[in-house]
């Protein structure tokens, strides 16, 4: 599990290896993770869109953007926590991904809170640090 706190929101992750989707032998192996975001916080916060900064195991970028998340933006009240899955396909057997939310409160004010840098590590593979 990977966690990150910002402005008393906490984003925790958890990535899997999705086999089932993955063809190790056509150089695709596909990843989930399953965010959970808790609003710690006392004012009410909605999520307005995502960016992922996402690099594969030769060390290639990708960048993503878009509006809200899986089809949703949506709003916590605090206390509030909100989940959601989604996926990541790459040519590599492993990768790194790390972002942030971009969210707005009450008052109109818009900011970012952290998504933690997490690894995507097929099983059985060892990532060497050179």
């Amino acid at each position: 599990m990977y966690r990150a706190v910002t402005r008393n929101i906490e984003v925790l992750v958890r990535p899997f290896y999705l086999e089932d989707r993955s063809d190790p032998s056509e150089n695709r192996y596909v990843w989930g993770y399953q965010v959970t975001i808790d609003n710690r916080s006392d004012e009410f916060v909605q999520l307005l869109s995502r960016y992922w900064h996402i690099t594969d195991g030769q060390g290639r970028v990708e960048e993503v953007r878009g509006a809200g998340v899986v089809g949703d933006q949506p709003e916590l009240n605090p206390g509030d926590s909100y989940q959601y899955t989604s996926g990541c396909p790459l040519s590599t057997p492993s990768g790194i991904m790390v972002g942030h939310y971009t969210m707005r409160n009450g008052r109109g004010e818009t900011f970012d809170i952290a998504i933690p840098a997490f690894s995507l590590d097929m099983p059985g593979t060892k990532r060497t640090v050179n």
